[in-house]
């Protein structure tokens, strides 16, 4: 699992040091795999056989498969497979009525799923039916290019969102926030912290305040007297 924009680890668990050769497929299709001095961003390889996937986004998500190719003394021997299925997550802040907009339709995508902050049940608000055809249940849902967008964003809106494969494995998660309400939350425990330090350092300033004044009388009644 990998959050969008960070950075994930597909482990190999070989240490072996006669490993000459990895190879990183996904949909059938090779991935170029960088070694760890020339790589920045994008995909590098890392130890002996790790490969580290960069600047994750939702496309990433799905199913890798990593062939490891190692020598021994005396010939090739055939590859070590490893098989992944990388879970992306993120989370997004959203004002009420505004558009919601999610890009997470990825080709090899089957369904997405809504669950509402205050229930346990998941519904279905899209379902991939054929290659052309999608089935839609949610009437203010509309798909562009990808793009899954809930027009006039309300509070029942809000929640987590999960696009599942052909197989139900979790290839995307998304939790949506009501932005208005999370503002909401960090100004009242602001509130709350700042009653809380009057509340409590407020008496307790007034009581050291109060021992001083009495420390100084006292010492002045002592001056007094000496003067005397």
């Amino acid at each position: 699992m990998g959050k969008k924009g960070g950075s994930v680890i597909l482990p190999c668990e070989l240490k072996t040091r006669d490993i000459f050769h990895i190879r990183l497929n996904r949909q059938s299709k090779n991935i170029l795999v960088y070694q760890k001095k020339y790589c920045s961003k994008g995909v590098c390889k890392k130890g002996a056989c790790d490969v580290v996937i960069n600047d994750l986004s939702f496309s990433d998500a799905g199913k890798y498969i990593l062939d490891i190719y190692y020598i021994n003394a005396e010939s090739m021997l055939g590859p070590q497979i490893r098989t992944y299925q990388l879970h992306i997550y993120d989370d997004i802040f959203v004002k009420i009525g505004e558009r919601l907009k999610l890009d997470v339709l990825l080709p090899d995508a089957h369904q997405v799923t809504h669950q509402n902050k205050s229930s346990s049940e998941w519904k279905q608000v899209w379902q991939r039916v054929g290659d052309e055809r999608v089935n839609i249940t949610h009437g203010r849902l509309s798909v562009t290019n990808g793009t899954l967008s809930i027009k006039e964003f309300t509070a029942d809106d809000a929640g987590t969102y999960r696009v599942l494969g052909s197989e139900g494995e979790i290839l995307i998660t998304v939790t949506v926030t009501d932005e208005n309400k999370s503002r909401g939350k960090l100004i009242d425990t602001h509130d709350d912290k700042k009653r809380n330090h009057w509340g409590v350092l407020g008496p307790a300033g007034l009581f050291v305040s109060a021992v001083f004044a009495l420390l100084f009388l006292i010492l002045i009644a002592a001056v007094i007297k000496k003067m005397q």
